[in-house]
């Protein structure tokens, strides 16, 4: 069996809404969230937070030491090589790499993610190309020999920044999957960038009241209360990388 190891990359200086990793949903952290609900899934052999070396996310570090969460520290650029070194260093085969900023993550569908993985050989898969998910259960999956192909070849800044693209911007190299949902639900934006995200999941944990919750809870709680999947419509899907791609150069 190949080891399988979750990354959950995370850090406080986010631009939209800084510190929102360690704002409090529920009577913890978001972070606590995201790695309670990821080392639900069967799938995974362990789970890491990846973060940088910026003395602002030493409080996130801490954190991971009180809460006895393995941490690794590396570029707040480069996340690519933070990427790389986490899985080199905790001698992964298999990574699937997370977001901080997922609070609904739902490990049933890493699982479904991981194990489409695995019984299909291929280097690359994800649940996002096209994305038929909602925006926040999103989950990569790739095997350590292609993160360290990327980690070797990829030039573009935008490359390095978001750790996968170069794997997808490279179909000729790498053999690549997508998991797809019985029901597109891509128009859902469950993931946390602005103050509305964090209004709308903070009202989720409190109505569901409970955080061992799945998709379809919160499915039927949106059709409950249609409202709470509208009040961060207006906001764009993967703005960052978008973004670094308006800001794209050679390294």
């Amino acid at each position: 069996m190949k080891k399988v190891i979750g990354v959950i990359q995370a850090r406080v200086g986010s631009t939209r809404l800084p510190g929102k990793v360690l704002m409090e949903i529920a009577g913890h952290p978001m972070l606590w969230h995201v790695v309670t609900r990821a080392r639900r899934a069967s799938t995974l052999d362990g789970v890491v937070v990846a973060t940088t070396m910026s003395q602002g996310d030493d409080r996130l570090a801490a954190f991971c030491e009180a809460q006895g969460i393995p941490c690794f520290r590396g570029s707040e650029s480069d996340v690519l090589d933070r990427y790389y070194q986490t899985a080199y260093r905790e001698s992964a085969q298999i990574v699937a790499r997370i977001t901080a900023d997922c609070p609904l993550l739902d490990p049933g569908v890493i699982d479904r993610v991981v194990t489409h993985f695995l019984t299909g050989g291929f280097d690359y898969v994800s649940n996002t190309d096209p994305p038929t998910f909602p925006d926040g259960l999103d989950v990569e999956v790739l095997t350590f020999a292609a993160l360290e192909r990327a980690w070797n070849e990829a030039r573009w800044q935008s490359e390095r920044e978001h750790v996968t693209p170069y794997l997808r911007n490279h179909p000729e190299l790498f053999r690549l999957g997508n998991v797809v949902n019985d029901e597109d639900l891509s128009d859902l934006r469950w993931t946390v960038d602005e103050p509305e995200d964090l209004e709308i999941v903070r009202t989720i944990y409190d109505a569901l009241g409970m955080t061992e919750f799945d998709m379809r809870h919160v499915l039927d709680l949106l059709r409950r209360q249609p409202r709470l999947g509208t009040m961060n419509a207006s906001f764009q899907r993967n703005a960052g990388y978008d973004k670094s791609l308006g800001e794209d150069r050679l390294l």
